[in-house]
């Protein structure tokens, strides 16, 4: 029981974050996916660097629950950017969307390095 609610407890401030960065970024980008795309990036590098600082300080399950069960999953969301790549694609922006389909692996695999390599 007491993981459940390490796990919540850090997906409410994730969850809230997340729906407050979209929010804020959007106007200012010409998509609102590229704003997703931002907030999930930023999300690798944070768990890149917690895995980093976990390894290097050894296992904290309890705070690994809380920081990247809990709040970076709920910061991220695969889902949410699954379905935007689905609309822009269905709106006709191919090229965009292989763009960035391509991109949020790359930038999400290159985020999680640097994140490991600051961490450790």
């Amino acid at each position: 029981m007491r993981d459940v609610l390490l796990v919540a407890i850090g997906a409410i401030p994730g969850a809230w974050l997340r729906f407050r960065l979209v929010n804020h970024f959007e106007p200012l980008v010409p998509r609102k996916h590229w704003a997703t795309f931002g907030v999930n990036i930023s999300a690798c590098f944070a768990l890149g660097l917690i895995a980093a600082l976990a390894s290097r300080c050894g296992p904290h399950d309890r705070i690994a629950l809380l920081l990247a069960t809990g709040f970076l999953g709920s910061l991220s969301t695969f889902s949410t950017f699954s379905v935007e790549l689905l609309q822009a694609w269905m709106g006709g922006l191919r090229r965009q969307t292989l763009l960035l389909m391509g991109g949020s692996v790359a930038a999400g695999l290159l985020a999680v390095a640097a994140g490991m390599v600051i961490g450790g």
